[in-house]
């Protein structure tokens, strides 16, 4: 693995001159990707299935393109699972081009990823996986860690994008290396949350103030960064969307598919997909994941009748 933090300033960092970024997916990182760029003053040009996404993001400065594969020579995808990047990598075929750079930020299936980019290489197309840690929250701040899959050489031409995309970023190895990496920081993360979701449901049902147990937690040794994130929005019932939580969900699978595939078991991870499935099963999917406290919570005694 080459860890490789890049600069935040420097002339020798700036796109040419003139070069517009292409990208396609406006979910919620998608989105905290574009508003990212166009703070750093480069040119964006956009696509999503939905159009209406992208309206607030071309008030801000971005165009649309029907095809930014077509348009541009380097693109940012920002999609949900690597099924529907080759999918619209499909619909957008004709754009393909000899040099291009295509820079996938999605959480995929790191056997699905490499075959990707071996079927692209092949037509002269340089593929990074480029999974980015963080919400989009933290992502629009600047404070994600990207995590890369590819060569040298295509790794290094894009370092003025790395800059502006993530606090740190590291090239992990070939393509598909980021995908196994990106999993395995979601593991540990995911299951900071929901021991963090459950510690404060603990402390509720012991009678000890929620926001009272997060201020001791975090100056223990129990914290961790997901208190700084989560913790709050635990605290508050304030589940507006960050990152959520059918989208973990979805990653949690993705884990406990290649553990297998491994021949090791995670039991921990294990019981985080049962959480998180009712969880979601209780109509929380769509909600940003610290709505995993609820499904911990103890639940409220009926009244007597």
């Amino acid at each position: 693995m080459k860890p490789a933090t890049t600069k935040t300033d420097g002339p020798a960092d700036a796109p040419p001159v003139g070069e517009t970024i292409g990208l396609i997916g406006l979910g919620l990182m998608g989105t905290a990707l574009a508003e990212r760029l166009l703070e750093h003053g480069l040119r964006v040009t956009v696509w999503n299935r939905t159009r209406k996404k992208s309206v607030p993001l071309i008030a801000r400065g971005a165009e649309w393109s029907d095809n930014p594969l077509a348009d541009c020579r380097r693109v940012i995808i920002s999609l949900y699972a690597t099924d529907v990047v080759e999918a619209v990598l499909a619909e957008h075929d004709a754009g393909l081009h000899e040099g291009q750079i295509l820079i996938d930020t999605t959480t995929g299936e790191s056997v699905q990823t490499a075959a990707l980019g071996a079927r692209l290489a092949a037509r002269g197309v340089r593929y990074l996986d480029a999974p980015v840690s963080g919400s989009s929250q933290q992502t629009r701040a600047g404070e994600a860690t990207v995590m890369v899959g590819g060569d040298d050489a295509t790794f290094a031409e894009c370092v003025d994008l790395w800059r502006v995309m993530g606090r740190k970023v590291f090239h992990v190895g070939p393509c598909g290396s980021a995908s196994r990496m990106k999993l395995i920081s979601n593991l540990v993360l995911g299951l900071n949350r929901a021991a963090l979701a459950e510690g404060l449901a603990f402390a509720e049902a012991l009678g000890v103030s929620p926001a009272a147990a997060l201020e001791v937690m975090a100056g223990s040794h129990a914290y961790s960064r997901a208190m700084d994130v989560k913790g709050r929005k635990m605290v508050e019932r304030d589940f507006s969307v960050q990152a959520r939580l059918s989208q973990h969900l979805k990653d949690v699978r993705l884990m406990l598919d290649a553990a297998r595939a491994a021949g090791l078991t995670l039991p921990l991870t294990e019981t985080h997909r049962l959480l998180m499935e009712q969880a979601q099963a209780a109509g929380l999917g769509d909600q940003d994941n610290s709505a995993i406290i609820e499904v911990l919570r103890a639940p409220k005694p009926h009244p007597a009748s």
